[in-house]
Order: C-alpha cells, then sequence, then structure tokens
C-alpha cells in the first residue's frame, strides 16, 4: 500500500480534498499533528464529502510517534527544493509520500534527513512558489499507483 503523509497541514479544504482522494484510491493518509484546523470543521467535511467513512486516517501527535509506529518503509519527501523530478522516482509497495504545510512546506530538518534520492520535485515555472498541496497529492499519488500497477483499482 501507497501512504500520503502530511505533515501538520493547514487548510480544510485541501485536507478534505486528500481524503476523498485516498478513500477513491484506497491508500491509506497519515496526519501529522498539530492540525491546523479541527477534522469536524464544516470546510474539512464539504470537501471530503462522505468519503470520511471510506477513508482510512491515521492521526499522529508529533513527527516522533509517527516515524515509530506508522510502519511506512520509506518516505518521499515532495518539495520545491528537490532536484529529482517525482516522475524519476522508483515507488513500491509501502512508500510514504511525505508533504509540508501550505504555507511553509517540510521543515528543513525533515526535509533534510532524507537523502537526496528521497526528494522529489513536481516541475513547475521557475517563478512559481508551490502548487496546490492536494494538486500534489494527486500528482505524485498517481505516478506511485501506476508505477506500483494500480493495485485493487479497476
Amino acid at each position: 500500500m501507497i501512504h500520503i503523509v502530511l505533515y501538520q497541514p493547514e487548510i480544510p479544504p485541501n485536507t478534505g480534498n486528500i481524503i476523498r482522494l485516498a478513500a477513491n484510491t484506497g491508500v491509506c493518509l497519515h496526519l501529522i499533528e498539530p492540525l491546523g484546523f479541527d477534522l469536524s470543521e464544516k470546510s474539512v467535511r464539504r470537501a471530503g464529502l462522505d468519503y470520511h467513512e471510506l477513508s482510512q486516517v491515521r492521526r499522529w501527535l508529533n513527527w516522533g510517534q509517527f516515524l515509530a509506529e506508522s510502519g511506512v518503509q520509506r518516505l518521499l519527501a515532495f518539495t520545491t527544493k528537490a532536484t529529482i523530478d517525482y516522475s524519476q522516482a522508483r515507488y513500491q509497495d509501502g512508500d510514504g509520500l511525505l508533504f509540508g504545510p501550505e504555507t511553509r512546506g517540510l521543515p528543513a530538518d525533515i526535509r533534510d534527513s532524507l537523502p537526496e534520492s528521497q526528494r522529489l520535485r513536481i516541475p513547475m515555472q521557475t517563478n512559481s512558489r508551490s502548487l496546490n498541496l492536494s494538486n500534489s497529492v494527486a500528482i505524485g499519488l498517481y505516478e506511485a499507483l501506476r508505477q506500483t500497477g494500480f493495485p485493487g483499482l479497476t
């Protein structure tokens, strides 16, 4: 199984959209606290519609707890600070696709704790800051699913 890992997400509709994506693809979504919102917020529920019951969402109190207990085998960090395009990575079952908070991205200590080969970027215009979080997750997830044969999907 591929995992989506959101480190301290801040914008409720993005997380709601990603809950829906996780439910429709059968992947597990990990949310690492603190969150910038309450999961019961109307905007999260509206974006996720009725997919909350169909998704696997796990919450972690902090980064340390996630690392110790999640079972994710390898992390691939999506960051504008990487030099390797996401499509060049070789994804495998058990990978966790790691994304940082919308307004600041992954902290340098987390990003830099991973080998350069596990830090990926999505190509975009030179003067662009970043893509929307839920769009970035969808791009990365579908490449990982494509490479692993779209397990369980028809």
